[in-house]
């Protein structure tokens, strides 16, 4: 018999995380317009874009200008992935409500990403914290390669503990655990949840699956027997992983959503109207997205 939480939270990531390797240019207004459809669909929490500098991330350079032309709802967090106390500059100026910083278990994919070994990003990110945490904003971190690197494979518990320990000890207030390569099946989450039980409280945990391999949701199911209430989703699946070849798909939003209404949790969020929102971003990066949801409108 499961055992499941009546309520889970649901952080939409696809404004940042969906869009930041989509090769077609959205309109900076479009997104703009997507974020509010995502604002009515019943979000409490929205990941609108990220202040990285604009070379890395072009599809994101328009961070400044969504945030400010966005509409803001009472009780959503419009949260944003900051890498360096430039960015937080930048990011605090358009007054986001969250900063989210983010950085890899293991060692290769850290340098690959952001250029820097694991002791040498972890100064650079407690910069941000205690800039964001001084201008009254929350933070989020995020730990990537977490159930597997795509250039190391397997990353010991040890690793993570320690990268998990190093930014609560900076003062996150939740952190958000990554399968970036979409390799974790069920079993992997099982024991690495056993593991990080014994260190951290779940309310302070999220998980962040992709669907690369199609176990996205069966991994969804056995953190929620652990006891897991928040996980990150992208609306229609969309994004991946832009330094790890064939990381295709992040959990899709509207698939999460499916399952846990029709396992009567909780979420707060409406179906249809996360639909028109899938809808709407679909159109304007001109193909299918891959979530089964989207698969079967389109069909009809």
């Amino acid at each position: 018999m499961l055992h499941v939480p009546e309520n889970v939270i649901v952080k939409e990531v696809g404004p940042r995380d969906g869009l930041q390797n989509e090769p077609a240019n959205v309109d900076t207004a479009d997104k703009v317009a997507w974020i509010d459809k995502l604002s009515e669909a019943g979000f409490s929490y929205i990941e609108i874009s990220s202040f990285v500098h604009p070379k890395w991330i072009p599809q994101l350079s328009d961070a400044k200008e969504v945030a400010a032309a966005i509409k803001r709802h009472p009780g959503i967090t419009y949260a944003a992935l900051v890498p360096n106390r430039k960015g937080l500059e930048r990011a605090i100026e358009t007054d986001i409500d969250e900063a989210s910083i983010f950085m890899s278990s293991s060692e290769t994919h850290n340098k690959k990403n952001i250029n820097k070994s694991l002791e040498e990003t972890y100064p650079v990110l407690k910069e941000v914290v205690e800039g964001a945490k001084s201008a009254g904003k929350s933070v989020r971190g995020y730990v990537s390669t977490v159930f597997g690197c795509p250039y190391e494979g397997e990353v010991p518990i040890d690793q993570i503990l320690r990268v998990c320990d190093r930014l609560f000890e900076m003062g996150i207030d939740e952190l958000s655990l990554g399968d970036t390569i979409g390799v974790a099946d069920p079993k992997q989450v099982d024991e690495t949840l056993t593991e990080i039980k014994k260190r951290f409280s779940f309310d302070r945990i999220a998980m962040h699956f992709h669907n690369t391999r199609g176990m996205a949701l069966a991994n969804v199911l056995v953190s929620l027997e652990h006891g897991v209430t928040t996980f990150d989703g992208s609306v229609g699946g969309l994004g991946g992983c832009p330094y790890a070849k064939g990381a295709s798909g992040n959990l899709a939003t509207d698939d999460l959503i499916h399952m846990l209404h029709q396992m009567g949790i909780g979420t707060g969020i409406q179906l249809e109207k996360l639909t028109e929102a899938a809808r709407f971003i679909q159109e304007k990066i001109n193909k299918p997205l891959p979530s089964h949801q989207m698969q079967m409108l389109n069909r009809s």
